[in-house]
């Protein structure tokens, strides 16, 4: 298994990390929770050991069933959480106070059933609570044993100056970068270079459109997020741009017999070197299709191939 250290944390991770917002339940199309179980333990027996959840994903039930699916083997898996986005009474919002900070580390334990986490990241900045403030919170649980290690998410080179002040103290970044979006992508290379933080990558297939499986007719129910027009990589002339890059990364995946979404999860991966791209897994066939992303390089021409088609479509003539 292809792997990386998280910082200077000294976990070995999996390059693949499995992501917990489809584990949900919610916004994602038809899914099962049994599904997810099996491709959670299918993945910890192959040695994928990196797990990617926060506490709104389904309001807590991709935490629950994370948990569920780790027991008994909670020393194989390393489980990265957020905190930081709170709903109550129909309204969501952001709050990174220390008081909440605590409140939903205590949540996410019941719900993960352990008594740590191995990554505790800031889901989104709220804007209001100091930086010191926030850390000094999470530091406190970090001595008491209930975090291992602290993570950023949604960041940028703007957050710079506040974490040098902190250098060793955060293990990991994560922000949305794919082929289908790589507007973070200077911030991500630079806080990858000034800082020991490990990059975690969301969105890493887009949503899904990089898998290969949907075109200009496919069609989402309500009941997926997708439908909305706001997941603009499904709708109007980025789903055109997108498809294009999909035509690319076909052609690719047929001549090295590889499945689409391998080939767009090992461009993130040979781009970003020592990074680790998280992937939503709904069950066990998209679990292998993913996993054979790992231990293998994208030839040169292949690199140039899609980095000309992705950045094309970032500027269209």
């Amino acid at each position: 298994m292809e792997t990386t250290e998280l910082g200077s944390t000294g976990i070995a991770v999996s390059r693949l990390s499995f992501g917990g917002c489809p584990m949900g339940g919610h916004g994602w199309g038809d899914v099962s929770r049994d599904d997810f179980v099996a491709a959670i333990r299918t993945a910890l027996d192959a040695g994928l050991n990196f797990f990617d959840t926060a506490d709104t994903y389904g309001l807590g039930e991709g935490e629950r069933t994370l948990g569920e699916a780790v027991a008994g083997r909670r020393h194989e898996a390393v489980i990265a959480t957020k905190f930081g986005v709170r709903v109550e009474n129909g309204r969501t919002f952001y709050d990174n106070s220390p008081a909440w900070a605590k409140a939903a580390l205590e949540a996410s334990l019941t719900r993960l059933k352990t008594d740590y986490v191995d990554i505790f990241q800031v889901h989104y900045r709220d804007d209001q609570t100091p930086f010191d403030e926030m850390v000094s919170a999470l530091f406190e649980l970090q001595d008491e044993g209930k975090i291992r290690h602290i993570g950023l998410s949604n960041i940028g080179t703007s957050d710079l100056n506040e974490i040098s002040a902190y250098p060793g103290r955060f293990a990991t970044f994560q922000n949305e970068f794919s082929l289908a979006n790589r507007s973070h992508e200077q911030d991500i290379v630079l806080l990858s270079q000034e800082t020991a933080m490990t990059p975690l990558t969301w969105g890493s297939l887009g949503q899904g459109i990089l898998s290969g499986k949907y075109d200009k007719t496919s069609a989402f129910g309500a009941q997926d997020r997708r439908s909305r027009e706001v997941y603009v990589n499904f709708h109007g002339e980025k789903l055109e741009q997108n498809l294009r890059i999909v035509e690319v990364l076909q052609q690719i995946a047929d001549e090295l017999d590889k499945s689409v979404s391998a080939v767009a999860i090992r461009w993130i991966l040979d781009h970003l070197p020592n990074s680790v791209a998280i992937v939503g897994i709904k069950n066990d066939q998209q679990l292998q299709a993913n996993l054979s992303a790992l231990d293998w390089r994208l030839p040169p021409e292949a690199m140039t191939a899609l980095d000309h088609v992705s950045r094309e479509q970032e500027n269209p003539a």
